[in-house]
């Protein structure tokens, strides 16, 4: 299996580690200690990796200020995820307990504001259209949460709704990063908004992936018990697929599970079943491969540089993931 690191940035990822590390030092220990605690939950470095492509792929070739802006954009996406996970009640992240479960909700709160202060830090001093840009980015994340926390249990959600969320929580995000590193790497307007719109379809792909593992993936590989979604309430893709279009099932009984408040795991598993009796997980595995396919068009007007076929092996990588 690929890790982000074979898709031709592997030096320049290590980089960014180590410009992660750099900011996350604090006067006080225990900041750096939960900070360097979740950075090492963080997964696989897709954004930063997308960011250094980007610019890869523009032509760019001082890689300083895009390592700076790649370790950025994923200091903002470690602080969403101590903060998302508080939200959820979520107890694992990969496999560890999530940060406030180990050191307690206010220590994790303050650690995800010190991750986005140290964030701005770097961010901070690029130009304005990067500023802007990274200012979106954080604002999508912020209403993105807002607007899933209002639909959590609502079972007349439609595939519209569900992709707004998903392109503010998870797609603009990546796509941000991948305008980011064009204009560092001094695109033009153009290949900037190719990049983003690789980046938009690239994210979308992701989160169906994601939302499709929570159904059948394996808890030893993924570091977390499948069903999070259906016990959280978040109707996913999977979800809509299997109330609107499933065949098979008792769907009265799912809306009554997804609608319930507090679910108990006997409940979670008999909800994930018949979304997999429906026929929802193909549905959705074909939802993932079109925005896949679209991620790929979008490359179609860059010349056939390396960066471009490492982006094109990225959604490949996306799509066939496990974890």
């Amino acid at each position: 299996m690929k890790t982000p690191g074979d898709f031709g940035v592997g030096p320049e990822l290590a980089l960014v580690e180590r410009r992660i590390r750099e900011a996350i030092e604090s006067e006080e220990p225990l900041l750096t200690e939960i900070s360097e605690y979740v950075i090492a939950s963080g997964g696989k470095r897709i954004r930063p990796t997308v960011t250094l492509l980007g610019f890869k792929a523009v032509g760019g070739t001082k890689f300083d200020r895009a390592i700076d802006m790649a370790a950025a954009l994923e200091l903002i996406h470690s602080a969403t995820l101590v903060h998302d996970d508080i939200n959820d009640g979520g107890t694992y992240r990969r496999g560890r307990l999530a940060a406030y479960r180990k050191y307690g909700i206010h220590e994790a709160l303050v650690t995800g504001d010190f991750l986005f202060a140290r964030a701005f830090g770097i961010g901070g001093k690029f130009d304005d259209r990067i500023v802007d840009l990274t200012a979106r980015v954080s604002a999508s994340l912020a209403e993105g949460e807002i607007r899933q926390k209002r639909h959590a249990g609502d079972v007349r959600i439609g595939r519209e709704e569900y992709l707004n969320i998903v392109k503010r929580k998870t797609a603009m995000p990546i796509s941000g990063g991948a305008q980011a590193g064009a204009m560092l790497g001094e695109g033009t307007a153009e290949e900037i908004d190719i990049l983003g719109e690789y980046g938009l379809n690239l994210g979308i792909t992701f989160q169906i992936v994601d939302d499709i593992l929570d159904v059948v993936g394996d808890t030893a590989v993924l570091g977390k018990q499948p069903g999070m979604d259906v016990k959280e309430g978040n109707v996913t893709l999977l979800a809509i697929h299997a109330l609107n279009n499933g065949s098979a099932i008792d769907r009265s009984e799912l809306i009554r599970i997804i609608r319930k408040r507090q679910k108990d795991w006997g409940e979670v598993r008999t909800a994930l079943r018949m979304i997999q009796e429906s026929g929802a997980v193909d549905q959705a595995r074909e939802d993932a491969r079109e925005f896949a396919e679209r991620a790929r068009k979008a490359l179609d007007a860059f010349p056939a540089v390396d960066a471009r076929a490492h982006l094109r092996d990225l959604i490949d990588f996306v799509l066939s993931r496990q974890a």
